[in-house]
């Protein structure tokens, strides 16, 4: 199948590694990038959620893009976050992104002020015009507050050739439903949550803006290449082995369990910016002692 844009089948929302000050480690996240594209990633998203992006600065976010698409070098595709609640902002942040020649920007429907439908058609409609870039919408209704409705993605699907996506965290499997009917055929739908990649699929997205990659990228990758190939009980039988290391990863809020999950591994330091705080060690017991399961499994 055609896609408008095609950034493939596991994207990794990246963490920003920091060090013990709280400072970006630059080298870290050099090294974490060609792991990943190593390990199952086709695209990596930078300085959003996960990346802890809104504890960072416009300078450090300046470095760490160039520090991951120096990193890739054009081996996976480098998606930005430039998104925000102000709509004046989210247009001057996919400005700078596409300043910068990123593949592609991922944009949060607003969160805090609640917006009508409407109001989410205007917000958008004045990024997408703003830029030739294409735009990934980010639906989070648990972050954000409101929830875009399928007949708000189908048209502004219909009317942008540059909103060519949506990262859907949400488990509403009719509203994936409603939306692959109603938008048009190249446009991409990927789930924003690891356990639901699986049954998204079966309904006709195209992959994962993915946590559990930083751990898990090869098998992640595995699940996703044995559905489409028609090896649906291979592919269920993953889905099934990482599901407990897809709850566990999110057993405190993001990023906190999958940076204890990769300073356990030796690939980053355990820290995190407040207001987001590390794992307790009974967490952590709780957390190696599910994601080793996995492993061995």
């Amino acid at each position: 199948m055609a896609f408008r844009y095609d950034a493939g089948e596991v994207i990794t929302a990246m963490v920003t590694p920091f060090n013990e000050k709280g400072e970006i480690d630059y080298n870290r996240a050099e090294e974490l990038s060609k792991y990943l594209i190593s390990h199952g990633s086709d695209a990596i998203l930078v300085a959003g959620t996960t990346g802890e992006g809104p504890t960072l600065t416009h300078e450090e976010e300046f470095e760490l893009l160039s520090t991951v698409k120096r990193a890739v070098a054009n081996k996976a595709k480098v998606i930005m976050n430039a998104g925000s609640n102000s709509t004046q902002t989210a247009v001057m942040a996919a400005k700078w992104a596409q300043k910068e020649e990123v593949d592609a920007i991922l944009s949060v429907v607003p969160y805090y002020n609640k917006p009508s439908q409407e109001g989410m058609i205007e917000h958008y409609s004045a990024v997408a015009e703003s830029v030739d870039l294409p735009i990934i919408i980010y639906n989070i209704p648990g972050r954000t507050g409101v929830n875009m409705k399928p007949e708000t993605v189908a048209c502004l699907a219909e009317k942008y050739s540059n909103i060519v996506a949506i990262k859907q965290s949400c488990s509403d499997m009719d509203a994936i439903s409603e939306m692959i009917l109603q938008c048009p055929d190249d446009f991409t739908v990927y789930s924003g949550d690891d356990s639901l990649t699986l049954p998204m699929m079966a309904l006709g997205a195209r992959g994962v803006v993915s946590v559990a990659s930083h751990i898990f990228g090869s098998e992640m990758k595995s699940m996703i290449r044995n559905y489409k190939s028609g090896e649906f009980l291979a592919a269920l039988n993953m889905h099934k082995k990482l599901y407990p290391a897809f709850k566990a990863l999110f057993m405190a809020p993001n990023p906190v369990p999958v940076k204890a999950a990769l300073a356990h591994l030796g690939m980053i330091e355990d820290v995190v910016r407040r207001p987001l705080v590390e794992l307790n060690d009974k967490q952590k017991a709780e957390l190696f002692k599910v994601l080793d399961k996995v492993k061995k499994n």
